[in-house]
């Protein structure tokens, strides 16, 4: 491109500012980081909450410092004050040093926004001056042999257009037309001639990562800046910058320099509330819904300088299952505490996949109803019963029932007014738990004196039965009965002969409660096969049987009133299993056939959304919180420390409304923040999150915004892909390309009739021509159908003529790890592909694919495609789909 020689002077005098200035702050840098380095003894003090605050802010400073010294800024922006005065401010990435006469701020500052304006914006400053950007540069600097450089600089004017400069330090090496060597002149000046392109060039993807978008636009700038107490998701197609918005906030709302004060009081409030609280900056959490993209957005967040351990970063299926096998206690384990098996056994009907928010909110209502229909039979029942210890008490609880009987479900204040009778009512639970023990532990020692193997003899029938049935544990009306059994059970350490005694003691406890309440033991469970085995003249006596079944019963009515809170969440899975089996009596919502010790996924998210909105209603309760230490209270110890002040969900759409709603109840009550992002036309589950009403029903008082920008494709591959939504009747991704932007690219191609050997020859062919353009081969993925299909397309690969005379590798990467190295390519499942993004994506056999997934194909195949950023191939086995058969004039043959 040949400029006007005003124009030239001034992008030259732009390069030389810069460049300079580059080497300031970075000497300027690494003198700071030498000072912090030697005086780093200073922060060896007590680990107190003072010196590890004064940790994190040196280890802050010496990790900006050291960025400071590879990447000194990442933007220039000249502005024009109201009187014309005019200010060139510097902007890096985040932590800036002092250098005399320049202005230098962090990205992540108020200023920092000036970076992503388009010239001829006005800003108003922090101090309230309004000034406009009159030039703008957007740096990528390197330093090579010792001396700065900026490749690829974007530079915008108020008097010329966006342009392109290769390389700044390049273009100051003017070419010298005296030197006596012509050929020299020549190839000099036309190089310079080459250094400058009009408008903005399109980087080339060369590895496997997110892509480093130093400067965001406008629109993603102004998203990332909002308050840290929002609720919001983004929303748009991919490469609109979703997740490198999600990624820049999170860094800026870690760093309390960059808080407003405002942000400052809640996170000091969010302290307060529980001072044993996980510090703020390690107090976030990120959800994703694949391990590949997990490990893809750890590496972006280090990028970032955001230290992103495991523990930060989630898949939602990991932290379902260490929730409720170890916290909530909802899946057994090997000490047998928990009610359920995670199996994924399809137990839900598709309605109810399509309907989740419907479902739950049916088993929701119906669980908090028989709470509190349990409650006031027990207390009626206690205050009516045959033990007079325990009609007075039935009397007083039944007034505080009364007192909130306008009430629809177990009210907070109900609960904690219930709580003050827990004393009380722990006197004769002990009373009766004793009396009733002490009757049956007569009658075993009665067992013992008649005959000394009677123990070894029930060792060896409980284990033979145990070899051909399981436990059948009882429901309905007995659900409690059999959890109070465990709990007085679990007090004894479990020896083989304690274990052996227990099990005499829960089948005597049922066969005395069965003659209290005039039923039967239930047939064919565990205990009633025990109870045969022992015969009447082994358990207790006639009198006695009724009169422990009659103190049983009333203990058992009493421990709801133990800890009616803490009760009320232990027995949600319970109450869960009664309420799955009543809707599969009447056909709804559940198929037929499930085990009642197992649960699907989906269910088991059910349980823990009703757990955490019950938690998170208690700890909204003043009284509560500050009791949290006491025994009736410390059962939400596990929910206060699983919240945390940021939770953010990538892909979000992938996640049904259920998950979503357990993810928003887990950011801290004082904060509430919430940020996710996502696509409706990516979604790849037949039960995520389909509309903006579920969106709201799972995240109470979110905002949606949308971001339409996309700046990974082509035109050529935006039009294909935005074609493919419309016509498989999806939401129109209605795709903006960005301006100034060389955004055209070769067309995508299309085999079909791939016969056995054809598709590896042509994919090899189509690798080869790709490294032909590029001068290297940029990052390239192979997506196929299933697991199956991995390592045979990579074997086949691998073996082509193509692909060993240029020295390629194919790589498998199975159930989507993120094996090889940057210029190998990669063999993935399909389903593995979300958020990722590569130069060239090819897609085996889509016609197999539509086959095998008909509901899903149109979002697999947009998926896939919208990976690609410049070249996109696609194979069939056969014809192309018929669902896209309409998308057939985008595609040539080769590129060649």
């Amino acid at each position: 491109m040949n400029l006007e020689p005003e124009i030239r002077r001034h992008v030259e005098s732009l390069a030389r500012d810069a460049l300079e200035n580059f080497d300031s702050i970075s000497t300027e840098a690494t003198r700071e980081l030498r000072e912090a380095r030697t005086s780093s003894d200073v922060f060896a003090m007590p680990a107190a909450v003072a010196a590890k605050r004064l940790g994190v802010i040196h280890q802050e400073l010496t990790a900006g410092y050291r960025n400071l010294t590879k990447e000194p800024a990442i933007a220039r922006v000249m502005i024009q004050y109201e009187d014309e005065t005019e200010r060139t401010w510097y902007i890096c990435r985040a932590t800036p040093v002092t250098i005399k006469d320049l202005n230098l701020a962090s990205y992540l500052s108020p200023i920092g926004r000036l970076a992503s304006l388009e010239v001829q914006s006005r800003f108003k400053l922090p101090n309230g001056k309004i000034v406009r950007v009159l030039q703008q540069a957007r740096f990528r600097p390197s330093k090579q042999s010792g001396e700065w450089d900026s490749h690829d600089t974007r530079v915008e004017t108020d008097f010329f257009g966006a342009i392109t400069v290769r390389s700044l330090r390049a273009l100051l090496e003017q070419p010298d037309d005296e030197q006596d060597d012509i050929l020299g002149r020549i190839l000099a000046k036309e190089r310079s001639q080459h250094l400058i392109n009009d408008g903005v060039r399109r980087s080339v993807i060369t590895k496997m990562e997110l892509r480093d978008q130093p400067v965001l636009d406008r629109f993603q700038d102004e998203i990332f800046r909002l308050p840290i107490d929002g609720r919001l998701l983004i929303v748009g197609p991919p490469g609109t910058g979703k997740t490198t918005t999600l990624i820049r906030r999170l860094g800026q709302k870690l760093d309390r320099d960059f808080l407003r004060e405002s942000e400052l009081r809640l996170v000091n409030d969010a302290q307060q509330f529980d001072l044993g609280a996980t510090s703020h900056e390690d107090s976030w959490i990120m959800f994703t819904p694949t391990v590949l993209l997990k490990q893809y957005l750890k590496e972006a967040f280090a990028r970032e300088r955001v230290p992103a351990s495991d523990q930060n970063i989630k898949t939602w299926d990991d932290y379902r299952r260490d929730l409720a096998k170890n916290e909530f206690q909802v899946l057994k384990a090997a000490t047998e505490k928990g009610t359920f098996v995670l199996r994924e056994t399809p137990s839900l009907k598709s309605t109810a996949q399509e309907r989740l928010p419907q479902c739950f909110t049916e088993f929701d209502e119906w669980q908090r109803d028989e709470f509190m229909r349990r409650l006031r039979d027990s207390a009626h029942a206690l205050a009516t019963g045959r033990v007079s210890a325990c009609r007075k008490l039935g009397r007083r609880l039944e007034d505080v029932l009364k007192s909130h009987s306008s009430d629809p479900g177990p009210d907070v204040s109900l609960l904690v007014s219930l709580s003050t009778e827990i004393p009380r009512v722990r006197q004769i639970v002990g009373g009766l738990r004793d009396e009733s023990a002490k009757k049956i532990d007569g009658a075993l020692n009665l067992q013992l004196n008649r005959d000394s193997s009677f123990l070894d003899d029930l060792a060896r029938y409980v284990n033979d039965i145990q070899q051909t049935h399981s436990r059948v544990e009882e429901v309905g009306e007995n659900e409690i009965e059999t959890e109070i059994d465990d709990e007085e059970d679990s007090a004894i350490h479990q020896t083989e002969r304690n274990a052996t005694i227990n099990v005499y003691r829960r089948a005597v406890r049922a066969q005395a409660r069965a003659a209290a309440s005039r039923r039967a033991v239930r047939s064919a469970s565990t205990n009633w096969k025990i109870i045969e085995w022992l015969g009447d003249d082994r358990t207790l006596a006639e009198p006695d049987r009724i009169e422990v079944g009659i103190k049983l019963l009333a203990q058992t009515r009493a421990r709801r009133f133990m800890n009616p809170a803490a009760r009320y969440v232990s027995d949600m899975p319970r109450r869960y299993r009664t309420f799955r089996n009543r809707q599969r009596e009447h056909g709804k919502w559940y198929n037929d056939g499930i085990e009642s010790n197992q649960i699907h996924p989906l269910e088991l998210d059910f349980i823990l959304l009703a757990i955490l909105r019950a938690a998170r209603g208690f700890l909204s309760n003043a009284r509560v919180v500050q009791g949290i230490a006491d025994p009736e209270w410390s059962f939400l110890k596990p929910v206060l420390q699983a919240y945390r002040n940021q939770v953010l969900v990538d892909e979000a759409t992938d996640f049904s409304p259920i998950q979503l709603a357990c993810m928003a109840d887990l950011t801290h009550p004082k904060i509430r923040s919430f940020f996710a992002c996502g696509d409706y036309n990516q979604r790849l589950t037949t039960w995520g999150t389909r509309s903006e009403g579920d969106l709201k029903w799972a995240c109470d008082g979110i905002e949606i915004k949308d971001i339409k920008i996309s700046y990974r494709q082509t035109r050529q591959l935006s039009e294909l892909t935005r074609e493919m939504m419309l016509i498989t009747g999806n939401v129109d991704p209605a795709v903006d390309l960005p301006a100034n932007t060389d955004n055209d690219g070769p067309k995508p191609v299309l085999l079909e009739n791939a016969a056995d050997g054809v598709t590896a020859a042509w994919l090899a062919e189509r690798i080869r021509e790709i490294e032909l353009f590029s001068n290297q081969l940029p990052s390239t993925a192979i997506f196929v159908n299933s697991e199956d299909d991995v390592e045979p397309v990579a074997k086949a690969l691998n073996a082509t003529e193509a692909m060993i005379e240029n020295n390629v590798k194919v790589v498998a990467c199975p159930k989507g790890l993120a094996v090889g190295q940057d210029n190998d390519v990669r063999v993935f499942d399909v389903q593995h592909i979300k958020g990722l993004e590569f130069e060239a994506v090819f897609f085996v056999a889509v016609d197999r694919l539509a086959d095998r997934v008909p509901t899903l194909f149109e979002k697999y195949l947009y998926v896939g495609a919208t990976r690609a950023a410049t070249y996109l191939g696609i194979t069939c086995e056969g014809a192309l789909p018929q669902a896209i058969e309409p998308l057939r004039h985008h595609f040539g043959i080769d590129w060649k």
